[in-house]
C-alpha cells in the first residue's frame, strides 16, 4: 500500500511499530542527506563527478590509491561535521526502547553509532570511511596517521606491519562483501516481524535483497524513501515522503 499522504503514511506506520515484536531497521543513503552528506547515485551525486575507483584498480595502482585518499581527505569537513538527522534519532529510539535489536546499513557515515546504536549493533554492510583497515594483515589505522603520511609526499602509505596498501574501511565495487555482516543480517532478516527500508534505492545487490527474505519470512515491509522502487509492489507500506519528516514523529518515543 502507498499511503496517499504523509499523515495517513505516519498513523500506518505507528500501528505497525506498536504491533510488532522485532524490528530491522535498514537504511540507505537517503537517511543521511539530510545530515550534509551527498549520495552517490543520484544525478548530481559523488559518481556524477567521479567515477568510483574499482577495488582491483586501487590494489593494483598507487596511482589509483592516492587518488582515493585524495578524495577522502576532501571530503573529511563534511563527514567531520555531520551529525545524526531525525531518521537516525528516531531509530535509536526504537533501538533504547528495545523494539530493534539492531540496524542494517549500507551507509558508511558511521552516524548511526553517533546516535547511540552500540557499534557492535550496526550491520555495516558496505564498511565504515571513518578509520582505515590495511587490505593484507588486516591492521587497523585511524584517518590522521594515514593523512600525515599522505600530506608528507601525497602518496598514499603502506601497512607499517606488512607492507600491503592501507584503505577506508569500507567496501569497494569489485571487493568481498564482510562474512559476518552479511550473516548476521540474513539472521536479522529472517527472525524479525516487521522490516523497515529506509531511504535506500534497493538496486545494490546483495544488500537488496534483505528486505525480500523479510517479507518471504512472514515480516511486514515498509518501504520510506522519496522515489519508488522496484520493491514497492510486496511491501505492506510504502512512503513516498521526506525521511526526516516521515521519522520525525518517532524521535523520543
Amino acid at each position: 500500500m502507498i499511503a496517499s499522504d504523509l499523515r495517513s503514511g505516519v498513523d500506518r506506520l505507528g500501528d505497525l511499530i506498536a504491533a510488532a515484536r522485532t524490528i530491522v531497521p535498514f537504511t540507505g543513503a537517503g537517511i543521511s542527506t539530510e545530515c550534509g552528506i551527498p549520495d552517490f547515485r543520484s544525478p548530481d551525486g559523488l559518481w556524477s563527478r567521479n567515477r568510483p575507483i574499482p577495488f582491483d584498480e586501487f590494489v593494483a595502482s598507487q596511482e589509483a590509491r592516492d587518488e582515493s585518499w585524495r578524495r577522502r581527505f576532501a571530503m573529511e569537513p563534511t563527514f567531520a561535521a555531520a551529525k545524526p538527522g531525525r531518521g537516525h534519532r528516531a531509530l535509536a529510539s526504537l533501538y533504547r526502547a528495545g523494539k530493534a535489536p539492531a540496524v542494517i546499513t549500507q551507509n558508511i557515515d558511521n552516524l548511526h553509532q553517533a546516535s547511540g546504536f552500540a557499534p557492535d549493533h550496526v550491520i555495516e554492510l558496505h564498511g565504515n570511511t571513518t578509520y582505515a583497515r590495511c587490505i593484507g594483515c588486516g591492521e587497523t589505522y585511524q584517518l590522521d596517521w594515514v593523512k600525515r603520511r599522505f600530506d608528507a609526499d601525497g602518496i598514499a602509505p603502506d601497512c607499517s606491519l606488512c607492507a600491503e596498501p592501507v584503505k577506508t574501511a569500507t567496501i569497494s565495487f569489485g571487493q568481498a562483501m564482510p562474512e559476518d555482516a552479511m550473516q548476521r543480517a540474513t539472521e536479522l532478516a529472517q527472525q524479525c516481524d516487521l522490516f523497515i527500508a529506509i531511504g535506500s534505492s534497493l538496486v545494490v545487490w546483495p544488500a537488496a535483497g534483505f528486505p525480500v527474505m523479510a517479507k518471504n519470512c512472514g515480516a511486514r515491509l515498509v518501504i520510506i524513501n522519496r522515489e519508488p522502487t522496484e520493491q514497492d509492489d510486496i511491501a505492506d507500506l510504502v512512503i513516498h515522503h521526506d525521511i526526516g519528516e516521515t521519522l520525525g514523529p518517532f524521535v523520543g518515543n
